[in-house]
């Protein structure tokens, strides 16, 4: 069983969150700095080496002005149905 570190779902999510950032032009650095975090923050979510509990991912979703929803189906359907915890 793979473990969910660099899962299917979390890599997937890891490319919708570079796919937006840049198409708003915006920077890891610039998208941390907006989020009060570090830019490593950034880098390691969308590497998918950084789980998200719920709030990180909704408060990530709004600062993106991103809908969480979107977000929540391109994980779900990443994530095989025999992925366990």
């Amino acid at each position: 069983m793979p473990k969910s570190i660099r899962s299917d779902g979390l890599i997937e999510l890891g490319k919708a969150i570079v796919n937006i950032r840049q198409s708003r032009n915006m920077s890891q650095r610039q998208f941390a700095e907006s989020l009060g975090y570090r830019q490593t923050f950034i880098s390691k979510i969308e590497l998918g080496t950084r789980r998200l509990d719920v709030v990180e991912f909704i408060v990530l979703a709004r600062a993106m002005n991103a809908d969480p929803v979107k977000l929540l189906k391109i994980v779900e359907e990443a994530t095989p149905s025999t992925q366990r915890i």
